[in-house]
């Protein structure tokens, strides 16, 4: 910006400005990296959202820390367009295992007009949608718009898994109960849901339901918030009723509960066994009425362990203990699911999808899922919108860590032959799935010539599997077993060296 701005009153001299020290207490992660993609910086609210140590980041490259690529990193691709990216949703995992939903601005660092580097700021989307969810923070008239709070009914949950069903029987039966219920389940298997539910399946749908993180608020503002403040309890401080009076009556979603410091639990554990609720700073007692539904993420007995949740306040919040199973111990539902979320986003996004190909459903039922339901979610969301006027959502569609993953995960199915699925959509009546074209089969003359060894292999391989292939006329878990590879990694071949095994099927 030119000295003559207007917008300029001084000149700021910045050389000696400690600049580092706020940026490690942002309340949003940043990661500095230079020209080559080696972080450089990396502060502690970047390493909680990803549950990597600081330590362990320092010095490593983009592309060895995350399942991403050159092309869709967003770090590499600013500095490769010397262009700032701002607000843009992204969904990664990290090489341990950890899926981040976020929101990421990253812009260039310039010296002289070159780029040097870049700096990424990194919201939890998860945390900016669903901070808090109470009567506290909402107007009259957008209590209307959401009725009691809610937004799902057990009706919205689709899932046909007998374990998973004996869960639903569960949640339906404890959702009159005056009993406290706990909800335990990984990220992305949908306790939100469940919560409101049962909300809405018990006496007190025609109440409040009222939903709060207790891991996205400081722990500062978070006694303030549950119990509320009297006059004089603080400077500045007010009258104000906290959460607990608030949604008396109705009921209390206490989400993560596993992250409230300790000594909150002590105090929470007060208020639950004597219903009665005391403010900040005052000595009254006020009686309260609430359904409380709490949910955990990690199994409440190695919290209990670990010292993150409070044995006895476990047995308080977990008389009904509700275990919510994840997507992989669930596999039998993915066709289901994927089948809504085609269907949901046809009408989000206009297009026209009716097929899931068996490749694709394969890579379905074979992957992990660590980010459970709504990984699977976010996963058909953005095939859709690569995939145009097709009707098939092809592996070529989905993101690339689903497969790096799965090259990852020791003790591959690959020996075993999974029967053929059926395609996820029915076309239309009277009409089979589209068929692959009939092609003419490759010539089986040998590979090009080539120069380096690198290519010779690569030439090779390419052509050990297109024989495979043509052997077992197109069939990949034939084709993987016959040359001693698993499944996924013969998938993953094929689409590296672009192979069409459809022109090998009969």
């Amino acid at each position: 910006m030119a000295e003559s701005d207007p917008g300029i009153l001084y000149r700021l001299d910045l050389t000696d400005v400690d600049v580092m020290s706020v940026l490690s207490e942002l309340d949003e992660g940043v990661i500095i990296a230079d020209r080559k993609g080696r972080i450089i910086y990396y502060n502690q609210k970047q390493a909680q959202i990803d549950d990597i140590a600081r330590e362990h980041a320092l010095g490593k490259t983009i592309t060895e820390l995350y399942h991403i690529t050159e092309e869709n990193s967003m770090i590499l691709r600013c500095m490769g367009r010397g262009e700032p990216i701002k607000g843009r949703l992204f969904f990664y995992q990290t090489r341990l295992g950890k899926v981040a939903n976020t929101i990421h601005s990253v812009f260039p660092l310039t010296r002289k007009g070159e780029v040097i580097g870049a700096i990424c700021f990194v919201k939890d989307y998860n945390l900016l949608e669903k901070t808090v969810t109470t009567s506290s923070v909402l107007t009259p008239q957008k209590r209307r718009k959401l009725g009691n709070g809610t937004r799902y009914n057990f009706t919205d949950v689709i899932g046909g898994d007998p374990d998973f069903l004996h869960v639903l029987k569960m949640a339906r039966l404890a959702a009159d109960s005056p009993s406290p219920i706990m909800l335990c389940g990984e990220t992305g298997t949908g306790k939100e849901i469940f919560a409101q539910s049962i909300h809405n399946y018990s006496a007190r749908h025609s109440k409040w339901f009222t939903g709060i993180n207790c891991a996205a608020i400081p722990e500062n503002l978070l006694e303030g918030l549950l119990f509320g403040t009297a006059k004089g309890a603080f400077t500045g401080a007010s009258d104000k009723p906290g959460i607990f009076e608030e949604a008396s009556a109705g009921t209390l979603f206490l989400d993560e509960v596993d992250s409230m410091p300790v000594g909150l639990q002590a105090k929470l554990l007060r208020v639950l066994q004597e219903k009665k609720v005391r403010r900040v700073g005052s000595s009254e007692e006020i009686d309260i009425d609430l359904k409380i539904i709490s949910s955990v993420n990690t199994e409440p007995h190695r919290a209990i362990k670990e010292g993150i949740l409070r044995m006895d306040l476990f047995y308080r919040l977990g008389v009904v203990y509700i275990r919510i199973p994840p997507l992989r111990e669930r596999k039998a539902d993915i066709d289901l699911l994927s089948r809504h979320f085609i269907y949901k986003n046809n009408l989000a996004l206009n297009t026209h999808v009716q097929y899931l190909s068996e490749p694709a459903q394969d890579l379905f039922h074979q992957y992990r899922w660590p980010g459970n339901v709504r990984e699977l979610e976010h996963v058909i969301e953005g095939a859709m919108n690569l995939v145009g006027q097709e009707d098939t959502l092809q592996p070529d569609h989905l993101p690339e860590h689903m497969m790096l993953e799965m090259l990852d995960t020791p003790g591959s199915d690959g020996n075993r032959t999974r029967p053929v699925t059926r395609p996820v959509l029915s076309g239309p009546p009277g009409q089979p799935p589209p068929e692959a074209r009939s092609q003419a089969v490759p010539s089986a003359s040998g590979p090009p010539p080539v120069r380096n060894l690198a290519e010779t292999q690569m030439a090779r391989e390419k052509g050990i599997i297109k024989e495979a292939l043509r052997d077992s006329r197109g069939n990949i878990s034939q084709a993987a077993r016959s040359i001693g590879i698993s499944r996924q990694l013969c998938h993953y071949k094929i689409k590296k060296y672009r192979i069409d095994r459809t022109a090998y099927a009969d």
